[in-house]
């Protein structure tokens, strides 16, 4: 598919995103005239960062996240097995479209500029960037009283579209990233930095598991969407779109939201 489509195809699913009603209706006729496709049990290694709650993270040994109880309950669908591989942030865009992961889950934003080296999925939620701080931080309650400060710094995860959005903002001297969201967030409790720039669901994934930090309410960049990622070419973006489509009809999908975000909230 080209780019000039791509493009228009994301604008509508950021449509459908933002109108749950419609999106439910067109889920619920979709999955009742779809053939369902069978993968005879194929096994599909989903990538996945094991360090971004809630959509995945470790805990007492064992992989749990939203990553983990969607993809299950896709393959539930679809007859496959998921095989969770745990994978860098910074080598797995560039795993996927080697082709060395059937697919990359871990809360991946949709850009023209990554569609061009991978293939997406639709489009699965609609979210912001925020400022993640110190819960009894009063010195700035919005970006530009933040910059007001001397000497200020702000944290990220390197290779992210957070990292973009934080350089731009607050300019390159003024952004410490990480390989990891994790040791961000360390840095921000031990006051190594004054802020945090992440995906909002992520932030209050981490206010929950840690506590002691807030979200501002300031939207960094405005509504951007969450996909996942496929090698170019792959057989498995209709099925699981299908899938995705199933699962929302039936109320699976909120199910499963509901579980990892709302109760994160």
């Amino acid at each position: 598919m080209g780019l000039r489509h791509r493009r228009v195809l994301f604008v509508i699913l950021m449509l459908v995103l933002m109108i749950p009603t419609l999106g439910t209706v067109i889920a619920q006729e979709s999955a009742a005239t779809v053939a369902w496709p069978d993968l005879g049990g194929r096994e599909i290694t989903v990538a996945v960062e094991n360090a971004y709650p809630p959509y995945n993270s470790i805990v007492d040994g064992v992989g749990v996240g939203w990553d983990y109880d969607t993809f299950t309950a896709i393959c539930q669908l679809l007859n496959c097995v998921p095989v969770f591989e745990e994978v860098a942030w910074d080598g797995m865009l560039l795993g996927i479209a080697n082709g060395q992961y059937d697919v990359a889950a871990d809360g991946i934003t949709y850009t023209a500029e990554r569609d061009q080296t991978v293939d997406f999925s639709q489009l699965y939620q609609a979210y912001d960037e925020t400022l993640l701080i110190r819960e009894d931080d009063t010195r700035f309650t919005t970006s530009d009283e933040l910059k007001s400060l001397d000497d200020f710094l702000v944290g990220t995860q390197i290779g992210t579209t957070n990292e973009i959005t934080a350089k731009t903002l607050f300019g390159d001297d003024h952004v410490r990233s990480f390989e990891q969201f994790g040791p961000a967030i360390e840095a921000l409790k031990n006051d190594d930095v004054d802020a945090v720039v992440v995906d909002r669901p992520a932030a209050e994934g981490y206010i929950a598991a840690q506590g002691g930090l807030k979200t501002l309410p300031e939207s960094l960049s405005g509504i951007q969407g969450l996909a996942f990622a496929y090698p170019p070419g792959s057989d498995l973006v209709y099925p699981v779109n299908a899938a995705m489509s199933a699962l929302q009809a039936s109320g699976t999908w909120d199910e499963i939201f509901n579980k990892w975000f709302n109760s994160a909230s």
